[in-house]
């Protein structure tokens, strides 16, 4: 199979239509198909393929500096599972993209390799800062227009992306993915934490503890930002996991469904009330739970550790959930380089 990369003429493209990002992260491995839909008035696209494996690619690599044997196997047969979907929906433009476990990874590069030699995809390992970027890509719909700054934050599996939105200015500049002002990555992750202090029992110490270094590390960004225009309106805008997951409980749901969860707006207090919720239960009742499961359950209150770090140093009334991210930014940035919505 012959994937068309950025870099080729777009007149394959526009005669297919059939667009795929991947996001191969420290814990998942993400891919979406999708055709942009034209002449609706607004940049869009339908989804017609999608697979997402947590295959904990980064397992140990905090106390290795290595990707283990066994993680790299795992994640190369949930790649073979993309390549298969990729083929079978005739693709012919794609960006598929490593992250915090690739760039930390002595044997990052030595992993992109044998990815290429047992499955034929070109893995990308892309900076922070093009992290950030697609994050807000993807998430700027989502923010209040009518907001002088929005905090969007992406809590991974390595790394956890920070980024200052004026998603006001940028509607009245006719940007479409938001005004990025400032932007930091924090090496810290649901893996690298839930590693570092613990996941499967937390108890009220250790948790303090992740959400107390999480607040340490973000006091630079917190000085950088703290200067920027605000307004009633602020508001936080989270992609991830943790956030996705919390939205799930906070709404009962027997079963997740995107369809409700992406776009929710929580308040502060409903915020407090699921992390408590969580918090409170045990590991087998957090396995147990139809939107965390046995592959979060270990990780979930970590990433909720990151979050409250995030809400200590930035308060805000509420937070909207977003189910979308890294694979839908790089999508729409496909997709606008073809001129696929004029």
């Amino acid at each position: 199979m012959r994937l068309t990369r950025r870099g080729d003429a777009a007149s394959n493209e526009a005669r297919k239509g059939v667009y795929a990002a991947l996001d191969l992260g420290t814990n998942n491995c993400r891919l979406l198909v999708a055709r942009p839909i034209r002449d609706t008035g607004a940049e869009s696209f339908r989804i017609v393929d999608a697979f997402s494996r947590i295959v904990r690619l980064g397992e140990g690599l905090a106390q290795s500096g290595r990707l283990s044997e066994a993680a790299i196997i795992r994640t190369i047969d949930a790649l073979l599972v993309c390549r298969d979907k990729m083929a079978a929906r005739d693709v012919a433009r794609a960006r598929l993209i490593a992250t915090e476990a690739c760039r930390a990874a002595e044997n990052g590069a030595e992993f992109v390799a044998r990815v290429r030699a047992q499955t034929g995809l070109e893995l990308e390992i892309i900076s922070r800062e093009t992290e950030a970027r697609l994050a807000a890509a993807g998430c700027a719909a989502l923010a209040d227009t009518a907001a002088k700054s929005v905090l969007l934050f992406d809590i991974g599996g390595g790394s956890s992306e920070i980024v200052w939105l004026s998603p006001g200015r940028a509607a009245k500049d006719g940007q479409s993915d938001g005004q990025v002002r400032h932007w930091t990555s924090l090496q810290l992750g649901v893996v690298t934490l839930a590693e570092k202090f613990g996941g499967a029992e937390v108890s009220f110490k250790q948790f303090t503890a992740m959400t107390e270094l999480v607040v340490s590390e973000l006091q630079h960004f917190h000085a950088r930002s703290s200067k920027e225009e605000r307004c009633g309106r602020f508001h936080l805008l989270g992609t991830s996991g943790t956030v996705t997951t919390l939205a799930g409980v906070h709404l009962n749901l027997a079963r997740y469904d995107r369809r409700r969860v992406d776009g929710l707006w929580m308040s502060h207090a409903e915020i407090d009330t699921v992390m408590n919720r969580l918090r409170g239960m045990s590991y087998s009742e957090r396995a147990r739970n139809a939107c965390i499961g046995p592959d979060r359950a270990d990780l979930v209150l970590a990433g909720c550790a990151i979050l409250e770090g995030i809400r200590r140093c930035f308060p805000s009334e509420r937070i909207r959930i977003a189910d979308r991210g890294l694979r839908e930014g790089m999508l729409l940035e496909l997709m606008r380089a073809d001129k696929s919505f004029a």
